[in-house]
Parts: structure tokens; sequence; C-alpha cells
């Protein structure tokens, strides 16, 4: 188990790479480790889980993990208290290539095209047409567009075009204009996968993970229209690279060779080049956060009707990016089940490790025995005095009703969001819910691994204007980052003072 930084928190199931060792619980402990496995729970997770001791089941409610499809909203009513799993309701809202241009587009209608230019123009037709078709006939035949299907992956029916009557007039598809000035390496495009976990949304927090996957297409790039139909030119997705007899593989994540390099390498490639690459990592940073926070509203909805507590809810989103010739990141798609699937010794070693941090960060508490029953009730009692095991699920760290003043509390400083002075004595009474968000964001942050958090950060309260709604969590997060600024001893000191023995029923 990973002790928390405080007390009277119990501790979390510790993940391990491939190797290392793992003390094992008693078994008493032990047999509430239970994984529910799904079709497409890749094996780097179910490798994972087993090292610390996971069993599969088959039953719905001796589970405490899941790694599987997508629900509706719905569906996640039936996840008990106990219970995580990998996805929010809702964040098809930027999984869909349709839904990510339209709620980026509503973003950029709000504070400005300048600010959220990082995704090629869209139409989604059938209803854009009249629109593309005026844009189109501004530009004629010399532009490039690109079709996709709105809700499919690995480069399924993708194409490059450059006349009208190649456009479906009535069938469902994403029209996005094609970058046709990429940034080239030996003559071919690439893009980049990069690994972005996000553990709440309210508060958001949101993690991105240091290394990812550099994928090349197979065949140079060239503009000719001639050459519009060769899907190894100008697709970069492994799943049809892999298919060109041109294609080389590479199994080593430490050098540049082949058709797919980890991110590391890039950077050093790039360096070699005397390109300073740190400003496009903060670039690439920014369109990411930006892009989670336009569908952010819409997700607090939907959690907050379909699910029990936010404990249950987690998710890794896969986002696409391409750099075009000036190094300026745009994001092409994000994914909300990335492929997990490891055919090399280079992705096993990627994916592999930073799938043992993202469980790490998740943070999988072990149950009490007495929730974990058929019928799902977990009694008021236990939300009262918490379990007899310190390393067992506590509820009162848990509470399903906000008392008064606290509510009050919320409602004041939302109020008056806007208003810099107010928004400073914000931590000068802490209540219990505050404590518990702080020590919660701290303890996260202490396990994250080779994750870096984006948001909140020391460089994030610039975004706080792009929320539809400010949120009294984000405020206090944004505040306690600028007094303490990278959650230091101070502010981690301040946080353990207020979880003493006498006040644990009020935290």
């Amino acid at each position: 188990m990973m002790q928390s930084l405080f007390p009277n928190i119990p501790p979390t199931v510790n993940f391990v790479l491939d190797g290392q060792r793992v003390d094992l619980l008693p078994w008493e402990l032990r047999k509430l480790l239970k994984w529910k496995m799904s079709p497409i729970t890749p094996n780097v997770i179910k490798n994972c889980i087993s090292r610390s001791g996971f069993r599969a089941t088959k039953k719905n409610y001796d589970w405490i993990g899941y790694w599987g499809k997508h629900m509706k909203a719905q569906g996640f009513k039936a996840i008990r208290e106990y219970q995580k799993v990998n996805h929010f309701p809702g964040s098809f809202q930027i999984g869909r290539k349709d839904r990510l241009w339209r709620n980026l587009s509503h973003m950029q209608v709000l504070h400005g095209r300048k600010d959220f230019n990082f995704i090629p123009q869209t139409f989604c037709l059938p209803c854009d047409l009249k629109q593309l078709k005026r844009v189109w006939e501004d530009g004629g035949n010399k532009l490039k567009w690109i079709i996709k299907p709105p809700a499919s992956a690995r480069g399924i029916g993708i194409k490059v075009i450059h006349k009208w009557n190649q456009i479906p007039k009535k069938r469902a598809v994403v029209v996005q204009r094609y970058l046709s000035r990429p940034y080239l390496i030996n003559g071919s495009k690439f893009d980049l996968r990069l690994y972005v976990y996000v553990t709440s949304y309210d508060p958001l927090r949101i993690y991105l993970y240091d290394d990812g996957l550099t994928r090349f297409a197979s065949s140079k790039y060239s503009s000719s229209m001639k050459s519009l139909s060769n899907k190894y030119m100008h697709l970069t997705n492994y799943s049809i690279n892999k298919k060109n007899t041109e294609y080389q593989s590479n199994t080593d994540e430490n050098i540049c060779q082949g058709h797919k390099w980890g991110l590391k390498p890039l950077w050093g490639y790039l360096r070699k080049q005397g390109i300073n690459t740190n400003p496009i990592w903060e670039n690439i940073k920014d369109v990411i956060i930006k892009t989670i926070i336009c569908s952010e509203s819409c997700i607090n909805s939907l959690i907050k009707g379909n699910v029990k507590r936010k404990y249950s809810v987690h998710e890794l989103f896969g986002f696409d990016i391409m750099l075009d010739e000036n190094l300026k990141p745009w994001v092409i798609e994000v994914n909300i089940s990335p492929s997990l699937h490891s055919n090399s010794q280079l992705d096993l070693n990627i994916k592999g490790g930073m799938v043992k941090d993202m469980l790490n960060i998740c943070g999988f508490v072990l149950p009490d025995k007495s929730d974990v029953t058929t019928s799902g009730v977990i009694e008021e009692d236990s939300r009262l005095h918490g379990s007899n095991n310190p390393l067992c699920m506590d509820h009162r760290l848990f509470p399903s009703v906000m008392p008064s003043d606290e509510r009050a509390k919320h409602a004041y400083y939302c109020q008056r969001h806007m208003d810099t002075v107010v928004l400073q004595t914000i931590l000068d009474v802490l209540t219990p819910s505050d404590v518990r968000i702080l020590a919660e964001t701290l303890d996260e942050d202490s396990r994250k691994g080779n994750f870096q958090r984006i948001f909140p950060a020391a460089s994030s309260h610039k975004y706080m204007t792009y929320f539809e709604q400010p949120k009294y969590f984000n405020l206090l997060l944004d505040q306690w980052i600028q007094k303490y600024n990278r959650m230091d001893a101070r502010g981690t000191s301040l946080i353990m003072s207020c979880f003493s023995i006498d006040s644990m029923c009020k935290f």
C-alpha cells in the first residue's frame, strides 16, 4: 500500500513495474482486490494489476476496478461508491470529432479565435454543407481537405480529397482543412500520441505523461495533388502504416529509428537541430488544457446527475498532436479509449510505465468488507463512524451532504470570483471539505510518478476565465497554488494540522 501524506486517510493500492515486487496484504484484505475484466481490457492493464494481487471476477458487486468501453450516462448510476471505472459520463464531447469541433468552435466565439485556433477548420456534414460550399468556392481546388467519420479510430474511413464531387452529401462525416505544411523529419509526416489523465472534473485536475509516441507516415511526404490517395504518405496511424512493405519497426524507446519513436528521442533530435523544445511543450500543454475545459461544464453536469461519488470515475485520453512547419501544435483528435496494446518493446516500456503511474495516481482504496454486499447498500452507521480497519475506505471522507455553512462559502466566492482581493481570503478559514480536497490533491501529486500535473499549476490561473461557470474548488486550488507554489512543505504542514484525531469526525 502507498501511505497518505496525512493521518487518518487510508492508504492506496501500490502498482509497480514488471520485475518489481510488492508485499502481499493479509488474505482478509487481499481477497478484496477484485477487478472486473472486459473484452477490451489490454494486457498492459492486466499485467499491472496482477502484480499488485488483483484477481478477476465476474460478479457485479465485489470488484473495485474496471477498464472497458464507454457507457451511456445512465449506466454510471449502477457504479457503487467503492468502485472505479475508466471513463467520465459525457467524455465523448471531446472524443467524437464532431463534438470536439462544436465545443472548440463555441469557445472561439466566446473567447476569440486567437486563443482557440489550434484545431483545423472543420465542417460537420450534412448540417454544415452550405457553409463548406462557400469556403470551398473561395479556395477552389487548390485546398486539400480530409474526410473522417465522426466517431471512428485507427484511421478507418479517412480520405484526403480536393474535388467537390468527392464530398458525401448525405452521410454524416467530418470535413476538415488539411494541414498541408506539416513539420517533416527525414521527409516524412509525423504526429504525437500523448497521454492525458484526468482524475477529477470538480475540481479539474489534469496530468500529462512526460513520454509518448512519435508516429511517422511510412512514405515520404509530397504536396502534389496526385499523391492524395496514398494513405501511407498522409496518415500517421500505426494501424495503417504497419501494412506498408516499407514500414520499419523500432523496438528501442531511446533511439530515433524506424517509423515509431518515443517522445523523448524526438525532443533530443529537435535539440540537435538547434530547436528549443521547451516552448513547444508549453504550447502543447496549453492546447490540452483548453481542449479539456471546452467540455467541462457538460461533463460536470452528467457526473452530478449520474455518479454517486466522484471517486468512482477517471479517464485516460489519447491526444493526437501534429506540428506544422512553424512547430505550432494542432489538436487532430482526442481518443477516449487510446490503444494500450503493445506491439513492440518500445510500446511496452512507454505504455507500461505510464499505466503504472496512472493507476497509482488514481488511488484505489480498499472497501470495507461490510460494504461489499450483493445489495450494494452502505449502512448509515458506516458513514458516521467509518471503517474499523484503518487500511479500508472511510466514508467520513466522502460525506453525502454538505453543511449549510459550507454551501454558503461556496456561493459567496463563486459570486465574487472576479474580485481578486476577495479570492485571496478563501484560504483564511478552511472548512472540512476544503481540507479534504486539498489533502486529496496533495496525495495525488505525491503519487504522480512521471506524470506532470498541468492543471491546476503555477501557470494555470489564466485559464480560469474559460470556464462556463466558476467552480468553488477550482478557485480554492488556484489560490492555494498561488500562495503555496509547488505545494511545498508549508502548505502540507498546514493541512496536516487539520487532520488531528480530535477533528477527524469533521473531516
